[in-house]
């Protein structure tokens, strides 16, 4: 095990999978990259990217597990996910032509996240390395959080590794279904870096998006486009602690999931909003979050903002950012000729490469850890 593990780390390539569900359960995002060398050394070349829909009911029931959900429910659930994440590696690498996938990197799912206390992604990295052949790098967060972080965000080591420049302060913000931003200043080094959770992403808009339309989500924020925005409702919600607070900070669906949008949607109708002028208010409160985080925490002016997620293929969400953030070029991950849903499947391919060659992988600016520690567990 030992001699293999040497083997891979020393090797001049790696054909590395990402794996990644996110917190909106939409399915899985699978991304094959090329990786040589490790740590600002580091080259990536991105081969491709998938998105695998869950088989019908997976996502009924992994909803089921962010309640009180049964031991047994949780084991069954763990192994299933192993099953799924494993074929969508070797789905894409066969895609791809590739014959033998050398690493893998699994965020896996998250059922449960208590910021400063604990957390549970399952997916079963022993099932995945197995069905795969290949090393399986898994559960990534609670390194971080045994050494006291908030084990959360993750992705901006990565994002400091492919974005930091000598010319111009960069901000990478993702819109899943909460919100995460990663502040580069210019010529900054790693401790320089400055991330946190913004706050919701899509959780608010999709959640009433379903109770109002039965619809998934706002396509296109086509429904958000006719409606207007209660600027009052947004300043109240933005009152929340959870946005004063300063980082390092992390939240989840736990604090921004059913209650919260619920309170939302019945401070919404109190106030007479019609149905588009609800999900205009949700898609407006996002964008606002955003433009708070920057204003209040940035340690730097920000030149530029890229913005990738789900969120981004929302034109009423990236143009509600732009009207917060004047002074910003505001970007998508499209814009920029990347992919908004690749972005974070990449990041623990990345983190992958950089445990297997025994780097460490949080920064403790930002989560809050007392040191920097090798993330994850090692499947063979």
């Amino acid at each position: 095990m030992i001699a293999r593990l040497q083997s891979l780390a020393a090797k001049d390539e790696k054909l590395v999978v990402g794996l990644m569900s996110g917190t909106s359960a939409d399915g899985i995002d699978a991304a094959l990259v090329k990786i040589s060398g490790s740590c600002t050394g580091m080259r990536l070349e991105e081969i491709a990217f998938e998105n695998y829909a869950f088989p019908t009911g997976i996502k009924e029931r992994i909803f089921d597990l962010f309640g009180h959900a049964r031991a047994d429910e949780i084991c069954r659930m763990n192994f299933l996910l192993g099953e799924l994440f494993a074929n969508a590696a070797l789905d894409i690498a066969a895609k791809a032509g590739v014959r033998q996938i050398d690493l893998i990197g699994s965020h896996g799912q998250t059922i449960y996240h208590i910021p400063e206390n604990s957390t549970l992604q399952i997916g079963e990295g022993a099932v995945i390395a197995h069905k795969t052949g290949a090393v399986t790098v898994s559960d990534f967060r609670t390194a971080d959080m045994a050494a006291g972080g908030v084990g959360a965000p993750l992705v901006p080591y990565t994002e400091f590794l492919m974005y930091a420049n000598s010319d111009e302060a960069v901000a990478l913000q993702n819109i899943g279904g909460i919100g995460n931003i990663t502040m580069i200043p210019r010529g900054a080094a790693a401790s320089d870096v400055v991330a946190f959770d913004t706050g919701p992403g899509n959780m608010v808009i999709d959640y009433l998006t379903k109770k109002i339309t039965g619809l998934e989500y706002d396509a296109g924020g086509e429904i958000a486009a006719r409606g207007n925005a209660d600027d009052e409702i947004i300043a109240q919600f933005l009152r929340d602690e959870f946005f004063q607070k300063k980082p390092p900070k992390a939240t989840g669906r736990e604090y921004f999931g059913e209650a919260f949008s619920e309170r939302f949607y019945a401070r919404c109708k109190q106030a007479g909003l019609c149905d588009e002028d609800i999900i205009a208010t949700a898609t407006a409160f996002t964008a606002a979050a955003i433009a708070l985080a920057i204003e209040h925490f940035a340690p730097c002016t920000i030149h530029k903002l890229i913005i990738g997620g789900g969120g981004a293929y929302n034109p009423t969400l990236i143009a509600e950012i732009r009207k917060h953030l004047p002074h910003i070029a505001a970007l998508t991950q499209e814009d920029t000729g990347k992919n908004s849903d690749a972005k974070e499947a990449i990041a623990f391919a990345i983190l992958a490469n950089e445990t297997i060659c025994g780097n460490t992988g949080n920064l403790p600016q930002v989560t809050g850890a007392s040191c920097g520690k090798i993330l994850g567990k090692i499947s063979i």
